[in-house]
């Protein structure tokens, strides 16, 4: 099944909402590694967002634990 079109004013309203509800964070990782991290989120059922998402705040939780 074909999925309808994603209109121009769609996209808009799609990138506005995301600059008012997100925060954005830029990683770098070496040439390469990206598509790794990538792969291995998809083997856990996982986005690479989602991934990194999760692994930041399994380390923030874990650290709060130690304290």
């Amino acid at each position: 099944m074909k999925h309808p079109k994603y209109y121009d004013s769609q996209k808009e309203a799609t990138a506005r909402y995301n600059k008012k509800a997100y925060d954005r964070i830029n990683v770098i990782v070496k040439k390469g590694q990206r598509q790794i991290i990538k792969d291995f989120a998809a083997s856990q059922g996982k986005s690479l967002n989602r991934f990194i998402c999760d692994a930041i705040e399994y380390q923030m939780n874990k650290d709060k634990e130690t304290e």
